[in-house]
């Protein structure tokens, strides 16, 4: 493993996305082997880099001394989401058919939204990801309002 490998910018900063999962060696296998990431630690925190970011996962817990009042843990109703990991890719078709090949359960296939094709999955612990390929947002074209917003 090489210095380049985790999260440690020389200057300025660098986003990764911390997840709190209830298996580290069942997350960790899915964000490498079905999404292609490369482990750089195993545990304490698990680091997976995938594409240019980086994912880093632990188990939940109770407060400690830099967060006195927060316990941390995985979702529990699936179906209430307030974030979700949104992974932008060249051929949606193509990672579709390579991760569904590999076990990842999408909740549907690509789908046209006029500024992208996307289409969503969930992790083990059920944290939801987008994946999308910007089209129409390349000539100008963009989303459409949010639900209810129009």
């Amino acid at each position: 493993m090489s210095r380049d490998d985790l999260p440690y910018p020389e200057t300025g900063l660098l986003l990764t996305h911390f997840l709190t999962v209830a298996d580290v060696a069942r997350s960790r296998a899915f964000y490498a082997d079905v999404l292609g990431g490369e482990v750089v630690l195993a545990e304490n925190p698990c680091i997976v880099k995938l594409a240019n970011g980086w994912i880093i996962m632990n188990p939940g817990g109770g407060p400690t001394p830099d967060k006195p009042d927060v316990t941390l843990r995985p979702p529990t109703d699936p179906n209430t989401v307030s974030s979700f990991l949104n992974i932008r890719v060249a051929d949606i078709g193509e990672c579709h058919r390579q991760w569904s090949a590999k076990g990842a359960e999408f909740l549907t296939p690509p789908l046209d939204r006029k500024a992208e094709l996307r289409c969503y999955l969930r992790d083990p612990d059920g944290y939801l990801i987008e994946v999308g390929q910007a089209t129409g947002m390349q000539q100008g074209v963009f989303a459409d309002p949010p639900a209810g917003n129009n």
